[in-house]
């Protein structure tokens, strides 16, 4: 049987097409770095999440070489964390629930876009190579302000990238002849070690410490001060690591006031 040549270029036409819509739906499921969503999650209580070790307290995890988790909450109107931030050239896995009605998690410019279901945790792993900023958007109707639910998804540059925390408690008020107590934790949420340097000022004392922190753990200490060389009257404290600060004031008085009241009839 003899083809007509237009019919001959018709027919590779269409092939060409038909071999370039199956590698366009191939690159757009597999080439981006992104999973399908897991269902295997098991269910978990949405009226409990305070009692789920994985959601009690939304955050990203460090978890191997490159690879994080984020644990993620949506509910009306919101998402926390908020924002999420990553690192540059890493694999992510956002496990997400949520606590009232449906939702849906949904990264503008990328492949991530799943359903989220009360009662049910959603699952997807992205690869993220470069420096970037995404919106998160809730495409399921989910009440009257579902117009303004929305989130951030930060891609920082690796070299930026830590997550260190600082907490200090300090005295609010402290007798002349006692002690300023600064209680300082630094906690390290990478694997690695981190290496850094606690700073701090209370009045016109300056303390310095270097400290290691190891992977996943952290580091409690405790800086104290005469309040007598301080003297009556507030005095600001601060205490910073790396790009961390936590700051206050503490009042030394002559004396503390007896709030027991006076038992003398």
């Amino acid at each position: 049987m003899k083809i007509h040549t237009y019919e001959k270029l018709w027919l590779g036409a269409a092939m060409v097409l038909i071999v370039a819509l199956i590698a366009t739906i191939t690159y757009g499921a597999v080439g981006l770095g992104i999973s399908m969503v897991d269902d295997e999650e098991e269910t978990i209580d949405p009226d409990a999440l305070d009692e789920d070790d994985r959601f009690n307290d939304p955050r990203v995890e460090h978890v191997g070489e490159n690879e994080y988790e984020a644990y993620v909450v949506a509910r009306t109107f919101m998402y926390q964390p908020d924002p999420i931030e990553v690192p540059a050239n890493s694999e992510v896995t956002f496990y997400v629930t949520s606590t009232d009605v449906i939702h849906s998690f949904s990264v503008v410019g990328t492949n991530i876009n799943t359903m989220v279901i009360p009662g049910e945790v959603s699952s997807m792993t992205a690869e993220f190579d470069e420096p970037g900023e995404y919106g998160v958007v809730c495409n399921e109707y989910c009440g009257s302000g579902h117009h303004t639910m929305e989130g951030q998804l930060h891609v920082v540059p690796e070299d930026e990238f830590d997550m260190t925390e600082l907490e200090v408690e300090g005295d609010d008020e402290v007798a002349e002849d006692d002690e300023v107590t600064l209680n300082v934790s630094v906690e390290n949420g990478m694997l690695d070690d981190l290496e850094t340097t606690i700073e701090a000022e209370i009045g016109e004392e300056t303390f310095e410490e270097d400290v290691t922190v190891e992977g996943d753990s952290t580091y409690e200490t405790t800086i104290t001060v005469d309040a007598a060389d301080l003297g009556e009257g507030d005095h600001d404290w601060s205490v910073t690591v790396d790009d961390y600060e936590d700051s206050g004031t503490v009042t030394v008085v002559d004396d503390l006031e007896d709030d027991g009241g006076d038992d003398d009839e």
